[in-house]
């Protein structure tokens, strides 16, 4: 019997408070995949946890009724980190494969701290802080790292990491999500692989 040909996973961005602009990383970074979805929110303005997470949770939905099986990287911003890591404590079958956080926003600033996962999540995860982001110190990005199991960095004196603060174009982000593609392909390369194709497999 023939196994189903293996999907690479698609992109999904999610946005932090009031969207991310034009000039944006995040929305360079999206031009870059012709089959990415972004998660729009209804009100851009106002940071309710579960209406964001809700969105997630649609956006993911609709893409699975026109693509059975697909899965994603995703990349959040700020407070767009705090709804994928409340949507991953929601949906332990979540087709999110991988997930960048950057410059995730503090949960206690928001009082949401209770609802997001409190232990490792089960998928390779990285959080991206900077030294002078006046939405969340580093060190409690790193705290929130390690309980996550997610690889941590800082880019240093990067402010909230977006455009204010310089951002544009990403590349760590675009090499992110090109090597996590790559680790998920071999992953699943045994699952998948014809029997045929097994002699050629590194």
């Amino acid at each position: 019997m023939r196994t189903a040909a293996f999907q690479a996973p698609r992109l999904l961005v999610v946005p932090g408070l009031h969207d991310s602009g034009p000039v944006h990383w995040q929305s360079w970074l999206q031009a870059q995949y012709r089959d990415a979805e972004r998660v729009v929110q209804r009100d851009w303005a106002d940071p309710q946890l579960e209406r964001w997470a809700a969105r997630i949770d649609a956006t993911l939905e609709r893409v699975a009724e026109r693509q059975r099986g697909v899965s994603f990287i995703a990349v959040a911003h700020s407070f767009g980190c705090l709804a994928l890591a409340r949507h991953l404590a929601q949906n332990a079958d979540s087709p999110v494969r991988a997930a960048l956080f950057v410059a995730p926003a503090d949960p206690d600033k928001f009082g949401v701290a209770g609802l997001l996962p409190q232990r490792r999540l089960p998928l390779p995860s990285t959080v991206v802080a900077s030294d002078t982001d006046p939405w969340m110190t580093a060190a409690s990005s790193r705290r929130w790292a390690q309980r996550w199991g997610s690889a941590w960095l800082t880019l240093g004196d990067a402010g909230h990491i977006n455009t204010e603060a310089g951002f544009g174009p990403l590349p760590l982000a675009r090499r992110w999500v090109t090597a996590m593609a790559a680790r998920l392909a071999r992953e699943q390369r045994p699952r998948h692989a014809a029997l045929a194709e097994w002699s050629f497999s590194v």
